[in-house]
This record gives structure tokens, sequence and C-alpha cells, in this order.
């Protein structure tokens, strides 16, 4: 089963390996091992802002992580960073869910749980319908 916690950087985009052009920088398009829901990559793109060299993922596609180094010896470099950064995103992205589950866990305490209907609610809620 693919989760959060499984996503990484697995290789290169085979449709566009990393080439030599006339450009002083070389593209770089790794590939995630798969598809990152759009608020992971919404919230990698944010942590990517502050690199040396730019690098993005669209959230629509969610595959590939687009970036670019000036030498080829940067490549190397720039991928550590960007595997650094994914597990850092998993780690806030997880974070993230359990905050909202625990949030979402609270809310079922509405006011409305007090009184005569809060009492009501808490009866029913214990009852067992096993034999």
């Amino acid at each position: 089963m693919e989760g959060i916690s499984d996503i990484r950087i697995c290789g290169f985009d085979e449709k566009r390996p990393p080439r030599i052009l006339k450009q002083p920088y070389i593209d770089l398009f790794f590939k995630l091992i798969h598809e990152a829901p759009k608020d992971w990559c919404e919230d990698f793109n944010r942590l990517v802002t502050k690199g040396k060299f730019t690098a993005k993922i669209a959230p629509a596609t969610g595959l590939f992580i687009e970036t670019w180094v000036r030498k080829p010896d940067e490549i190397e470099d720039s991928l550590t960073k960007l595997k650094q950064t994914v597990a850092t995103c998993n780690q806030e992205y997880i974070a993230k869910i359990v905050a909202q589950t625990a949030a979402a866990e609270n809310a079922q305490d509405k006011p409305g749980d007090e009184g005569e209907q809060g009492r009501l609610n808490k009866i029913i809620a214990a009852l067992n319908f096993d034999e």
C-alpha cells in the first residue's frame, strides 16, 4: 500500500533524462516512487523555496521534482538536499494529518453535548446491543 511515508525519490524521469545543453545549466527531473497528494506537493514547494537552486513539483501530477544545477558535480548535492526535503515534507505532512484527526475528534465534543442532550447522547453511546 502506498502511503505518505513511502514517498521518496526513486530515479529520473525516463522521458527527460539529464542532458548537457548549450545553456549554462542542466535540467533535472527526479521521479517519486508514487504520486504525492496535492497538499503534500504544495508543502514541498514551500519548503524548497529557500534552496540554492529552484525546485518544484507540479501539484496536478505530483510525480516529478523539477530542478537544475550548473555543473554535473552539483547533481549529487542537489539530490541529497532534495531527499532531505522529501523526508521533512513527509514528517510535516503526517504531523499535520494527525493534528487534523485529533481536531476532528475533539470537534465531536460539541457544546450541544452538555446538559440533558449531552447526558442522553452519552447513555445512547454506552448502550450494548450484544447478546
